[in-house]
């Protein structure tokens, strides 16, 4: 029963916030972060387009067949779909499934068609299914595609160097929680190609239960484009037992990692990864995640809105854990990030909605996202062979 009226209390907040006027989009966000996220996916129709700030009385029309005529994209893309089943619920028809995988490449090649500057990944594919079996597919279409100039664009370029920028952002994060199973991991050199399937989807193509998916493609729309490496940071820390528990090797380590748990206790994981993007923002981070490199300007490092509010939030206990402590010191270090990870923490989702609010401002929150565009960091990184 308290369930019951806790969901209804929160349908009703978000309906509220979407007949505000203006649509209050902080809230929206804050609905999406918090425990359960958007509950439907009828509400997901309404709050993700708010999210990506896409115009549903506007919408392309459906793409056409004849963008398979001469694409360079198109027998990747059909190859990939055609391995897509498990994406589709099993008891689904199959004349109602192959009508879909055959949205799921008018879709894909639509959005690659008018924007030639992003290239089609492996992958791609299972983040452009979740939103056609949840939003249909004309509105997938338009929400595709702003997801693809924005937060997807960093690994649509030619060469995955962003993306490996990206994945260099995962043992920082760990070494600031568990300095010990970080140097673990450094030990059995097993790098972080294990997370990238993770990332390039966001957990879509590695997760069997598309309830799982939807709950934190809820949570990433929400938040920063780099929530979902943080979010990978916390399965691993979650795991740590089983980890150190392995033998010290990149193979063994490897092994375990890329099989990642189905029962993964997701609200719990969330609202960590929530915390640790809120303690240590990437501005803390970039240094060691580009190699002691200089950082150029990326798509995580402009969104200087989160940034800030990420900085002017923290407790002070955290503001003085900017560089890796030694000694006698790093373990009172160790001790205060233990406290401050375990203690209630009951303004998260206040300032996860902080986080959010400029981004929901319009102009001048376009302006910001606009300018994630801006980046290509050309240090040498050595996460791939």
């Amino acid at each position: 029963a308290d369930f019951d009226a806790k969901k209804k209390r929160k349908v009703a907040e978000i309906y509220r916030a979407l007949n505000s006027d203006p649509i209050d989009v902080a809230v929206l966000r804050r609905m999406a972060i918090s425990e359960g996220g958007l509950l439907t996916d009828e509400i997901r129709c309404k709050v993700w387009p708010k999210l990506l700030s896409v115009n549903t009385d506007d919408l392309p029309p459906l793409p056409g067949k004849e963008l398979r005529e001469d694409n360079k994209d198109y027998q990747q893309v059909l190859l990939d779909v055609r391995r897509s089943l498990r994406r589709f619920p099993p008891e689904m028809p199959d004349d109602q499934r192959e009508g879909l995988q055959e949205d799921l490449i008018d879709i894909i090649l639509h959005v690659l068609k008018r924007n030639p500057q992003l290239h089609y990944y492996q992958g791609y594919h299972d983040i452009v299914v979740t939103f056609l079996l949840v939003v249909g597919n004309r509105l997938a279409t338009a929400l595709v595609e702003k997801l693809s100039t924005h937060h997807l664009r960093d690994f649509m370029d030619q060469t995955m160097d962003n993306t490996k920028h990206i994945l260099n952002y995962l043992m920082p994060i760990i070494d600031q929680v568990n300095p010990e199973l970080h140097d673990f991991m450094q030990s059995a050199e097993v790098g972080t190609i294990f997370a990238l399937s993770w990332l390039i989807t966001w957990f879509g193509h590695v997760l069997s239960d598309f309830r799982h998916v939807v709950r934190l493609y809820d949570f990433f729309l929400a938040c920063h484009p780099l929530m979902p490496i943080y979010f990978a940071a916390v399965i691993v820390l979650h795991r740590e037992q089983e980890v150190l528990d392995c033998e010290c090797d990149m193979a063994s380590v490897h092994h375990l990692l890329s099989q990642i748990p189905q029962d993964l206790p997701y609200e719990s994981l969330i609202s960590k990864a929530g915390d640790l993007f809120v303690q240590f923002p990437p501005s803390e981070l970039t240094k060691e995640a580009a190699q002691a490199a200089e950082a150029e300007r990326t798509a995580a490092s402009t969104f200087k809105d989160f940034e800030l509010a990420s900085v002017q939030q923290r407790p002070d206990t955290v503001l003085r854990q900017r560089f890796r402590l030694r000694g006698e010191e790093r373990h009172r270090g160790e001790e205060r990030t233990k406290s401050i990870l375990t203690k209630p923490r009951t303004n998260r989702f206040v300032k996860l909605a902080v986080m959010g609010l400029t981004v929901a401002l319009g102009a001048a929150a376009l302006a910001v996202v606009k300018s994630a565009l801006e980046w290509a960091p050309k240090f040498e990184l050595q996460i791939f062979p």
